[in-house]
């Protein structure tokens, strides 16, 4: 066991990986969210950048695979929220739309596109990507097939999805903003994710239309109203790539940081300070 900044996990990671731990053993990795040692405060005050900022590969790549898993759990999520938001655009509630975005677990994989593409992790590239549009596909035909059901039942119509809807137009109705709010929401997201500081992660789920969209695609292709498919499916677009996008672009510029403090660390080992 060895306690280590968090600033320089990548290199003793690295160096583990290289003596062939990972093959034969294990490198289990452990954050000590409270920690008393005069030894430690030395060595990450004598450690270049900040423990916040730093980025452990191992863990978020890890969480990637995690979150990228296509299960039960995933699944059920993904349709509870959908049809949440499907009932949100019934009520015009935006209240229920918070709530759905909350909900659903789609940015997860989202974010390990990103990750996938800077450590160039092909199979976790494929892992969530397919994730995501099953995820998609099973949710908007669960709802599907209940807004069917219930427009038998006679307890909803087209009306109620063609009708002004100040509270939840914004879902079919994309524009320049939401491209803008899904880069902005997945950087902060993915800072959320890669940084010690988790507090910005919930923001990002009720940021971004995502499962809304999916939930409105549900309604009009179970009550024939086109337009609405369309515009949510632009919509879903959208967002999606805006996120996929922003999630590389911010890991990316991470990666390039931190190989620099890796580098400026071998130097201080070579040449310590006198």
């Amino acid at each position: 066991m060895a306690d280590v900044a968090r600033e320089a996990a990548n290199d003793v990671i690295e160096r583990l990986g290289q003596l062939g731990v990972p093959r034969d053993g294990t490198i289990h990795i452990d954050p000590a969210p409270t920690w008393i040692s005069q030894a430690g405060f030395t060595a990450e005050r004598r450690v270049p950048g900040s423990s916040a900022d730093a980025v452990v590969w191992a863990d978020v790549v890890q969480r990637s695979y995690d979150d990228s898993e296509l299960n039960w759990t995933y699944l059920s999520f993904m349709s509870l929220a959908t049809l949440l938001a499907a009932i949100a655009i019934i009520l015009d509630s935006q209240v229920l739309v918070i709530g759905a975005m909350i909900l659903g677990p789609d940015f997860g994989p989202v974010a390990a596109l990103g990750v996938a593409l800077v450590r160039r992790r092909w199979a976790l590239f494929g892992l969530a990507s397919r994730t995501l549009v099953l995820g998609f596909g099973v949710a908007i035909a669960v709802t599907t097939l209940l807004a069917v059901l219930a427009h038998a039942l006679g307890w909803i119509d087209a009306l109620d999805v063609v009708r002004p809807r100040p509270g939840t137009g914004f879902i079919y109705t994309p524009d320049k903003w939401s491209f803008i709010v899904a880069v902005i929401a997945a950087a902060a997201g993915v800072l959320s994710v890669t940084s010690a500081k988790l507090h910005g992660l919930s923001g990002v789920f009720v940021s971004v239309t995502t499962v809304p969209a999916a939930g409105n695609i549900a309604l009009g292709i179970a009550l024939g109203v086109g337009h609405e498919v369309w515009g949510s499916l632009l919509q879903l677009g959208i967002n999606l790539s805006g996120m996929a996008v922003a999630g590389w672009l911010t890991l990316a510029i991470q990666q390039q940081i931190w190989t620099r403090m890796s580098i400026r660390r071998r130097k201080q080992r070579a040449f310590p300070e006198k």
